[in-house]
């Protein structure tokens, strides 16, 4: 079998999940295509084929439906290997493209854009600028222009009205019936354009002329608020993409000059002034800054941040100035791929949307036999009168829209990424949004999750010298080394000012420590074992150390000439939030557990002072075991973890959440992931995932509410055509509007 590549497109014009589904129905019957994705949301579509397929035919029959479609540059990649980037088009969040002032070879634009305005006469392009600017604004403008000056002409010569009234309503239907007919070639013969179509001939037939025309106008008007609606729904995520500067002060043989910022290359050096906003993912060089993260991950607070720490594109430099090494180009810069994922993310459907995709399937088709039954049963055979019967059956099939149904899902779930997504939580789809709210049981790793990952000095035992005089001796020693323990030692000594003199003959003692000499004293700086092998330990200080150490701090003895100094005390402390975090999942009526493979005594101390249960000395497989356990007991469970040694549990579980500042493999394995690592934020997502499916419940209702009162209200001939076009486009934009409400964000 020939290997599957994926191609992956922009769309123009899709501003209701029909035009999704009529869109993917097409490009599924093209020879050799495998599988189609296509968001509404993100104006997206992917397809996977075995190669043999002929893109420009996949093209060809979306522009065809009336819409206008591009290769994202580079896309036609085999599906393993998601690395192929063309940096020319790195913009993911490009999306409202003016085709005209942006050819770029090997995208032949204009072919589409040419084939709809010769062949529709309807766009379906992207909406740039005001709606009045757009194709569908115009022919809406001009649709209800032509009703206006029907209704004069009929008032002024009543002869003619009828005919002014049907010039009037082709107008507007000509293009909607031209997409009709193109949506049943391409298999969806039962669209909202054929419904509409059929209705609104109808009623010239049964001489409703004047009321065709308004509906036709009606029909526009709602397609009109369907895209501007749309088209706010998808600006949220896309407004990402520009918090990254257009340009880069870069360093080049000790001058700095501008240049754009998609061209700089990994390893580059730039220069970030205080008060700019940072143009690349990279490492700080030198200098030390506060850097406002806020736009980037939602954390409120600057970050102070020195040389060797990451900072992220579109973050603000506040007071001072930096350089930076530039560690990802720009197709590859975090917020670049916050945007890619959760446009993809977008792509993948709930288990509720595919139901009611499924559903909306066999619902339509339904509608138009039961509005030809309505139209037909009691004429023949209860005396009733063809027309009234024919016009209620003529308004049913425009109740019978699903569009407001089929939009109820996918707006809200579009929402609700793009408002995690805004703060730094990260859910790859639907599905894993749709789960989230129904966790019962989190599992967390210890180190670096519900703690800092970095050991503090927490306490310093004197047998005869000062604090600080034990942390001098013990910083000179460290000095020069990477352990993490000695880093802890070195932070400690800064903060308090001790003054740390060079050292000599500085010696590594492997498994045991470290020892030198300076002004004239011989200094070491060991394990409890090793100082108890040099006889340097009473029993008075072991027990210090045996309380200490059932603390679940690790302890490091300072001997001076060979006696023993004083006690260095350090532990993992628990992350500042780490408390309310799990308080705030306790209130959401969640369980949490903490698994780690750190020893049973450290474990123990941690989760008493968390007040968590907690399980001890794991491998990365008991970790996956307890996960499976868990489940089996009828959890349902998040693992929260780094997404490195946690990966087989983060697999294991209904929900892997990576923790941590965006690294590559906590973004590419885990279901969600939390940019900032804060604890508190996996109950925010749980939150967050209750409130979209809430929000989706109250659209269904809307949606079918509305239909069924005005099903009723149509039968006892109570309202007519035109309310039952307000009822579809109403319930549309009711729906996309309650969707958008997620995008507000309660509280950080």
């Amino acid at each position: 079998m020939a290997e599957t590549s994926e191609t992956r497109y922009r769309v123009g014009g899709m501003d209701c999940a029909a035009c999704a589904s009529k869109i993917d129905t097409a490009v599924r019957r093209v020879a050799g295509v495998a599988d189609v994705s296509v968001s509404v949301m993100a104006g997206t579509m992917t397809v996977r084929h075995d190669g043999s397929s002929d893109l420009k035919a996949i093209e060809k029959r979306v522009t065809g439906l009336g819409y206008s479609v591009w290769p994202f540059a580079g896309s036609a990649a085999p599906a393993q290997d998601h690395g192929a980037h063309d940096h020319r088009h790195h913009d993911h969040g490009d999306h409202d493209h003016d085709h005209d002032g942006h050819d770029q070879p090997g995208h032949d634009h204009d072919h589409g854009e040419k084939e709809i305005e010769g062949l529709h006469g309807h766009d379906h392009g992207p909406m740039t600028g005001p709606w009045w600017q757009s194709r569908k604004g115009r022919l809406t403008i001009l649709s209800g222009a032509a009703l206006i000056a029907a209704y004069a002409v009929g008032h002024l010569i009543p002869a003619i009205g009828s005919y002014a009234f049907i010039v009037a309503m082709l107008i507007g239907l000509v293009p909607i019936a031209r997409r009709a007919v193109m949506a049943a070639f391409s298999g969806t013969p039962f669209s909202i354009e054929m419904l509409m179509t059929i209705a609104a001939v109808g009623a010239v037939i049964i001489n409703a002329g004047e009321e065709a025309a308004t509906v036709v106008f009606l029909f526009l008007v709602g397609e009109l608020l369907e895209g501007v609606a749309a088209g706010k729904a998808r600006e949220s995520i896309q407004s990402l993409t520009a918090l990254v500067p257009k340009n880069a002060l870069l360093e080049d043989n000790g001058q700095t000059r501008e240049v754009p910022a998609e061209s700089l290359a990994v390893g580059a050096i730039i220069m970030v002034r205080p008060g700019d906003r940072i143009s690349a993912d990279g490492i700080i060089v030198s200098g030390e800054s506060a850097i406002d993260e806020a736009p980037v991950t939602g954390e409120s607070t600057p970050v102070r941040k020195g040389v060797d720490a990451v900072v992220f594109a579109g973050t603000v430099n506040g007071d001072a100035v930096l350089r930076v090494r530039v560690t990802a180009a720009a197709a590859d810069n975090t917020i670049a791929r916050v945007v890619k994922l959760v446009e993809e993310a977008q792509e993948s459907k709930a288990p509720t949307e595919r139901f009611i995709d499924r559903f909306s399937r066999y619902y339509t088709p339904g509608v138009v036999v039961v509005a030809a039954l309505v139209a037909v049963v009691p004429p023949l055979f209860l005396a009733g009168a063809w027309d009234e019967w024919i016009y209620k059956g003529l308004a049913i099939l425009l109740i019978g829209c699903p569009c407001a149904l089929v939009i109820s899902t996918p707006a809200a779930i579009a929402a609700s990424l793009s408002a995690g997504a805004r703060r730094g939580l990260l859910m790859k789809g639907g599905a894993v949004l749709e789960t989230l709210g129904k966790v019962t049981m989190v599992a967390f790793d210890k180190t670096g999750t519900l703690t800092e990952g970095k050991p503090q000095v927490t306490d310093i035992v004197s047998f005869g010298l000062s604090e600080a005089q034990i942390l001098s001796r013990a910083a000179v020693l460290e000095q020069g080394s990477s352990h993490p323990l000695a880093l802890a030692i070195l932070k400690r000594a800064k903060a308090g000012g001790v003054p740390v003199p060079p050292a000599f003959e500085l010696e590594a003692l492997p498994g045991k420590g470290v020892s030198g000499k300076v002004g004239g004293e011989t200094l070491d700086l060991l394990s409890p074992s090793a100082a108890r092998e040099r006889g340097a330990l009473d029993g008075d200080k072991d027990a210090r150390i045996t309380v200490l150490n059932d603390e679940g701090k690790s302890v490091s003895v300072l001997l001076v000439n060979g006696v023993a100094a004083g006690l260095i005390a350090m532990r993992d402390e628990p992350r500042e939030d780490a408390q309310a975090g799990l308080t705030a999942l306790k209130s959401a009526g969640v369980k949490a557990m903490m698994l780690t493979g750190d020893n049973n005594r450290t474990a123990a101390a941690v989760a008493g002072m968390l007040g968590i249960d907690w399980r001890g000395e794991m491998m990365p497989e008991d970790k996956q075991r307890v996960v499976g356990e868990l489940k089996r007991q009828g959890f349902i469970v998040a693992k929260v973890g780094d997404g490195i040694n946690d990966a087989p549990a983060l697999a294991a579980a209904d929900i892997g959440i990576a923790m941590g500042g965006g690294t590559d493999v906590a973004l590419e394995t885990a279901d969600a992931a939390v940019l900032h690592g804060r604890v508190g934020d996996v109950a925010r997502m749980i939150e967050l995932s209750k409130r979209t499916m809430r929000n989706i419940l109250q659209n269904i209702t809307i949606a079918l509410g509305l239909k069924a009162v005005f099903l009723v209200t149509t039968i006892m001939g109570i309202t007519g055509l035109w309310p039952a076009i307000l009822a579809d486009t109403g319930a549309t934009v009711l729906v996309t509007i309650n969707a958008l409400r997620l995008l507000r964000i309660k509280g950080q």
